[in-house]
């Protein structure tokens, strides 16, 4: 039996991935520091360990912490690991910036959800309302080895589909290409336009439209929308109309060069900004 250690288990994410793996058949262990987190891991029925006693002892070791304390937790944590042992980051954003600690004589595995699909349609209410995964939704996961045998990554996905199941699909792809994906793609570009929608939600409310009537008519749009545009309704194009406002949009107020946040020098910027 594989021994595994969830570093900062009170966490967000670590109460997430605590549900999947308490009853899982990996030995586990819990470090959590917060007494907050310690209260809601006691309510889940989990006990806390300590770092000296089950991290050399730890096969694998998951860094569940934010990216602006893995520099100083990983530094605490990875020297005390035992050699050939997996560490395992659910972002890959410090990593990238040269953040986490360092060691030739242990493997670096990173994974990260995609979360359930907006076009993940499931049967069950309790599946559709589980919008950020791992509960009961089905979502697909990426996966980098950064350093390693084969073995790691093979060991390491194997953990991931755990803490993060239900499993739609596993993505193999590079730490570099992960960094495209979040935070460039998702955060940077989606959650900015995605923020500016909702924005103009609010600015037709406030012009006067019953607010019901306005979130209804723009979530319909955008479902059919979407569709449209990731070809899940094959050969279905926009209206004449609707390809004109599209242009208009486009030109008044997207920035020609929007598509810096993928160059390299701009990517660094972004993840040395959130770590």
């Amino acid at each position: 039996m594989q021994k595994v250690t969830l570093v900062g288990a009170g966490g967000k994410m670590g109460l997430r991935l605590t549900h999947n793996l308490k009853n899982s058949g990996y030995e586990m262990y819990y470090l959590e520091v917060s007494q907050q987190g310690i209260e809601k891991l006691k309510q889940k029925g989990v006990s806390v360990s300590g770092a000296d006693k089950c991290i050399p002892e730890s096969d694998m070791v998951i860094l569940a912490v934010p990216d602006v304390a893995l520099e100083k937790v990983s530094a605490e944590i990875i020297p005390k690991m035992k050699t050939g042992s997996l560490a395992i980051t659910l972002d890959p954003a410090a990593a990238l910036a040269g953040k986490l600690k360092a060691r030739q004589d242990i493997g670096f595995f990173i994974t990260h959800p995609c979360h359930p699909s907006i076009f993940n349609w499931e049967a069950e209410e309790e599946k559709m309302k589980d919008h950020f995964g791992g509960l009961a939704a089905k979502q697909s996961i990426v996966c980098a080895l950064m350093s390693g045998p084969e073995t790691d990554y093979e060991r390491g996905e194997m953990l991931a589909r755990t803490f993060y199941g239900p499993i739609y699909r596993s993505h193999r792809i590079s730490v570099g290409q992960m960094g495209l994906l979040e935070p460039a793609l998702v955060e940077t570009l989606a959650s900015t336009c995605v923020y500016v929608i909702r924005q103009g939600l609010e600015e037709v409310i406030n012009k006067g439209v019953p607010a019901d009537a306005a979130r209804d008519f723009l979530l319909g749009h955008l479902r059919i929308q979407m569709a449209v545009l990731f070809n899940e309704l094959p050969g279905a194009v926009f209206s004449d109309a609707a390809n004109k406002a599209l242009q208009r949009g486009l030109n008044e107020f997207i920035r020609p060069d929007w598509k810096k946040v993928f160059d390299e020098d701009n990517l660094k910027d972004q993840i040395i900004s959130i770590t």
